[in-house]
């Protein structure tokens, strides 16, 4: 089983239609998308000397490459690690290093640091820019004219996942994993047609990049926009002109677009499909994105730990407006995708009676094999077949799953998740900071915000100026906090454990009106 095969399929069955555009020039059909893909293969094992089983990373913005060096690695029989292009240089080194990473490919405008001196990564025989005439030349090689035979459970996409306990931990998905996303899509999220397009405006580092899966097996167009990003006008533009568009976007995308296309009084005309998920969708603004665009949603759940495939509300519960749970069911997320079991469960793991409210687990052949090297880790989410994941939430008698809380304190911040801890680390390394506690606070705009309770050693004299650079100088822009509190005291039980509902209840406590 080999996901690379998806792709030789379409090729051999449908090679003259379009498969890679940017914006809305066509760069490559699917029989080119194929050879592209086949020849990296071999450049990889003939050139760079990479074995099945070893480990390639992916750190760069949106690019249209990003399709055949997926395609590429999997037909080598290689796995891709993705890094997320928002990490700071030095986070990048982490994952790169902890994964063992033989070969990187980078985009031009990020991943410059990872060459620093300072930051050796002894395992990585080549750091490849995509942009460049050595990436070109890599495209010339000898092709693997089919792809390596790999096993069902070997490793294909490993993915870093920030932890609360520190470094990050690497999420390993296999084939069947992915293969089993894939198949969930079509019964659970939505049909692809061949003239539809899949538009990656999210990050193709994350669930975004996966859902190339079910439209290269649906031989559809892939369109990764000229801003490489999130563009509301650009994307109701490629809308008009390409029509038959579907999309991941995270709340807070969803919102902006939204607004704006309200603002421009348009109704999404040419968007088939936006899948949601990443983050806390608030009930008043799925039902203003009903009201602007229409029933063109489908929410999703899932962690990295079972990508994308936890639960999903199908376009059907959104558009069925005469049911008595309808504002009930907008505020799930859905009920159980068909490949998965998910039960709630309590302290001890016996699953609970509907409307009960403890621990989300689930279990299929989406879950993880385990975390990367770390198999205490492993052992304390996968248990007795079961993936525990942190989140509480509670099932109706109808199978309809609605999150209550996150029992990890993980910020979800545009889509991004942001565990406090490591911020915690990084402003300890502040002298004049005593102690810290980061939580977020809810906003219109991203979902949540990082907000930081700082206490200073006594004598001391803080700034946020210098938090900030601090930060700047160890983590990525977007987990920096956007407020910072000084206060003499963090509020403790007697335990020590600092109380983060009552800084919550602070937040609450000084918020201005709504």
């Amino acid at each position: 089983m080999n996901l690379a095969r998806l792709l030789l399929r379409s090729a051999q069955t449908a090679g003259a239609r379009p498969a890679v555009l940017l914006g809305i020039t066509q760069l490559h059909d699917y029989a080119g998308l194929a050879q592209r893909a086949a020849a990296l293969a071999g450049a990889l094992r003939d050139r760079l000397g990479l074995q099945p089983g070893e480990r390639v990373g992916l750190f760069t913005h949106n690019h249209p490459a990003v399709l055949e060096i997926l395609f590429g690695c999997w037909w080598a029989g290689l796995a891709v690690v993705p890094v997320n292009p928002k990490l700071h240089p030095r986070e990048a080194h982490y994952i790169l290093a902890h994964s063992g990473a033989s070969a990187a490919f980078i985009g031009g405008d990020i991943g410059g640091g990872l060459g620093d001196a300072a930051l050796p990564l002894p395992e990585l025989r080549a750091l490849i820019d995509i942009d460049s005439a050595g990436y070109a030349a890599l495209l010339q090689a000898g092709r693997i004219d089919a792809p390596l035979e790999r096993a069902p459970g070997d490793l294909a996409w490993l993915f870093y996942t920030s932890g609360t306990t520190g470094h990050p931990k690497g999420v390993m998905l296999t084939h069947r994993n992915l293969l089993t996303m894939t198949l969930c899509y079509f019964s659970d999220v939505d049909t692809v047609r061949p003239q539809d397009s899949a538009l990656y405006a999210a990050p193709m580092s994350h669930g975004a990049g996966l859902y190339c899966l079910p439209h290269v097996l649906a031989a559809a167009r892939h369109v990764v926009p000229e801003s490489r990003g999130f563009d509301p006008a650009e994307i109701l533009a490629l809308g008009r002109r390409l029509r038959g568009i579907s999309m991941f976007a995270a709340p807070t995308m969803v919102r902006r677009l939204v607004e704006h296309a309200a603002a421009a009084g348009e109704h999404g005309a040419g968007l088939k499909t936006i899948v949601y998920g990443g983050g806390p969708m608030y009930l008043e603004d799925i039902r203003r994105a009903l009201q602007v665009l229409g029933p063109r949603f489908v929410q999703i759940y899932g962690q990295g730990e079972s990508p994308m495939t936890i639960t999903a509300l199908a376009r059907a519960h959104f558009s069925d407006t005469a049911h008595p749970q309808h504002l009930e069911r907008l505020a799930s997320v859905g009920v159980a995708q068909s490949a998965v079991e998910v039960r709630i469960v309590d302290g001890d793991g016996h699953a609970l009676p509907p409307q009960s409210t403890g621990e989300v687990i689930v279990r299929g052949d989406s879950v993880m094999a385990g975390y990367w090297r770390d198999a205490a880790a492993t052992a304390q989410a996968l248990r007795e077949g079961w993936l525990h994941t942190g989140d509480v939430g509670s099932l109706d008698g109808d199978g309809f799953l609605t999150l209550r809380d996150r029992s990890k304190d993980v910020i979800i911040s545009g889509g991004s998740n942001i565990y406090p801890r490591e911020v915690e680390e990084v402003l300890l390394r502040h002298p004049a900071v005593a102690e810290v506690s980061v939580i977020g606070r809810r906003d219109a705009e991203w979902g949540e915000v990082v907000v930081a309770f700082i206490v200073a050693r006594p004598g001391a004299v803080l700034e946020s100026t210098a938090l900030d650079a601090l930060c700047q100088q160890h983590i990525a822009r977007f987990k920096r906090p956007k407020e910072y509190h000084f206060v003499d005291a963090l509020p403790k039980n007697h335990y020590g454990k600092v109380l983060k509902t009552e800084l919550r209840a602070r937040l609450a406590a000084t918020a201005p009106p709504a």
